[in-house]
């Protein structure tokens, strides 16, 4: 990697906890120097989201080629046929620029990521304010399935499990309380 070794900041949560708006959030102060670590994914694209900004969507076959080939930092098979990653290269990227790398990550990849650069990495788990709630989120996005919410909130109860693991936990229970307790936490190991 680069001479610039920069902080990691991984942001994990349940699907529907708000961690994409506390990340969103974060990336507006400037004064953190951050910069979004854009993950890979083997899944079509939901709603506006747009290649090369929110992911960068390959197909299951690239992604499988590029697990053989040692190029992610992290990855899981979330859902059957269904890939995550960090690409090694995304990291390599943000700290070319000197910035401080922000990852909304799922909790496995979180934890993957904590592991390999430990004294790096402030490792967040966003935490909602119940499985109910996280179910009434996730159908106010209209963007997925019955079927596909359901598969969400059976995840949800194991990855609350993996919450003590994590370094800090935040509980949204108000977001304006959470934005603010996440920058704090950010600054705080910045200038550790």
């Amino acid at each position: 990697m680069n001479d610039f070794k920069g902080k990691l900041f991984v942001f994990s949560a349940p699907s529907g906890s708000g961690k994409t708006t506390i990340v969103r959030h974060l990336l507006t102060q400037e004064r953190l120097n951050l910069e979004f670590s854009i993950s890979a994914a083997s899944r079509e694209p939901r709603g506006k989201e747009e290649d090369g900004k929110d992911y960068y969507f390959i197909s299951s076959k690239a992604f499988k080629e590029k697990i053989k080939n040692d190029e992610f930092l992290e990855w899981e098979e979330v859902y059957r046929d269904n890939f995550y990653g960090t690409l090694k290269s995304e990291v390599e990227r943000i700290w070319k620029k000197g910035k401080h790398v922000i990852f909304d990550i799922d909790v496995v990849g979180g934890l993957r990521i904590k592991k390999k650069f430990p004294e790096q990495t402030l490792a967040v788990f966003v935490k909602p304010p119940s499985v109910d709630e996280l179910k009434i989120r996730l159908k106010k996005r209209s963007t997925e399935s019955e079927d596909k919410i359901n598969m969400r909130i059976a995840k949800a109860s194991i990855e609350m499990a993996t919450a003590p693991q994590f370094d800090k936990i935040i509980k949204n229970y108000d977001l304006q309380v959470a934005l603010k307790e996440a920058e704090n936490l950010v600054e705080e190991f910045l200038n550790q």
